[in-house]
């Protein structure tokens, strides 16, 4: 569309403006309508190709020809170059450059048809002239909108690069959630098997059967115990929702302990996310007490208040012989990352007074 009105004011300057020649005043006129029209077509040009200053020069050429080109021709549409001239100049210049450039041309074009230079005086009345000025207000409204779509456009773009950025940050976060999954159920349970198993490898050539047979009785148990575990974890990883309170206490009746679940509050059901991750934390937990505190009491608190929701899992020094030994520390790290997931805090360390001096505490605290 745009080049179409270009051509066409082209067009009818060229078939209406005279006198049109290869001489004299003619020829000025063919100058100026061929000055004009290279100022009209250079609209066309990107703006990232032409340096501001040069727009600058280029416009106020265009503007000067056209006011020239009212003047020198008798008759015709020459100022239509003056009024789409001055519309791009709105479009294409900042604010007071395209408002200073629009009213000299307002100026120039109402100049020479108020003091009639020129033959063409008598065709147009001179207010003509200051309206040229006017187009300048559409190129201004017409650079607005061009600006707020380019916002738009660039904020889509934005909001795109940060879905993406969301959208991988997502499955690192899921990846870690999955690696912490599989180390709780997997770590110490593999660690304790494989060393019954040295275990009873070594008690062998003693020919102490007694003892081969309880290490292998042992491995045996924590193979099953890590069965139910796994149940657990993958259970966890396909549900969306699981009810905080009914899933713990099954957990813990599964791991062979009873009435050892205290509650106290108001009970709600948390978000998915923080139940998911209470958990993970409780069943690593119960996992480390059965590991390393053999025998011990170990007891489960869950308070629930208006301000936050706390997990504290104890348990008593170990009375069943020595537990699986020194774990990764991974449990702890894996803990300690659920925890600040869920903006909230945990703190793990020795019992030193009370009953159970000497065991082990574990307690998550994440806000309501």
């Amino acid at each position: 569309m745009q080049w179409a009105v270009t051509l066409a004011v082209i067009v009818a300057a060229v078939l209406t403006v005279r006198p049109l020649g290869l001489s004299g005043r003619g020829l000025a006129v063919a100058a100026l309508i061929a000055v004009s029209s290279l100022a009209l077509l250079a609209r066309h040009l990107p703006e990232s190709r032409v340096p501001p200053r040069v727009a600058l020069v280029w416009l106020t050429l265009g503007v000067v020809a056209a006011a020239a080109l009212i003047g020198a021709g008798r008759s015709g549409s020459g100022y239509l170059f003056a009024y789409f001239l001055v519309g791009h100049i709105g479009y294409r210049l900042p604010l007071r450059q395209a408002l200073s450039l629009a009213a000299l041309a307002g100026l120039l074009c109402g100049g020479v048809l108020y003091f009639r230079l020129g033959p063409g005086h008598e065709q147009l009345a001179w207010t003509l002239g200051p309206t040229v000025a006017v187009p300048v207000v559409a190129g201004i409204l017409g650079r607005s909108r061009q600006r707020a779509v380019e916002a738009m456009l660039s904020s889509a773009e934005s909001a795109e690069r940060a879905a993406r950025a969301e959208a991988r940050t997502s499955v690192l976060t899921e990846r870690a959630r999955i690696a912490r999954d599989v180390h709780d159920v997997l770590a110490h349970s593999l660690a304790g098997i494989n060393m019954q198993l040295e275990l009873a490898d070594a008690l062998i050539d003693t020919g102490d059967l007694a003892k081969v047979r309880e290490a292998n009785s042992k491995a045996h148990s924590m193979v099953k115990e890590s069965l139910k575990q796994a149940q657990w974890t993958v259970h966890a990883l396909r549900e969306d929702a699981l009810p905080l309170l009914d899933t713990l206490t099954a957990m813990i009746e599964s791991s062979g302990r009873r009435d050892a679940l205290t509650v106290t509050g108001t009970v709600r059901e948390l978000p998915a996310r923080a139940t998911q991750n209470l958990l993970r934390i409780a069943q690593e937990a119960l996992t480390n007490a059965t590991r390393h505190a053999p025998g011990a009491h170990t007891g489960v608190e869950l308070t629930f208040d208006d301000a936050s929701t706390t997990l504290r899992i104890r348990n008593g020094p170990p009375t069943g012989g020595a537990g699986a030994g020194a774990g990764s520390g991974m449990g702890l790290i894996g803990m300690r990352e659920r925890v600040a997931l869920l903006g909230g805090t945990m703190t793990a360390g020795l019992v030193t007074e009370g009953p159970d001096r000497g065991g082990w505490q574990v307690e998550a605290v994440i806000p309501a």
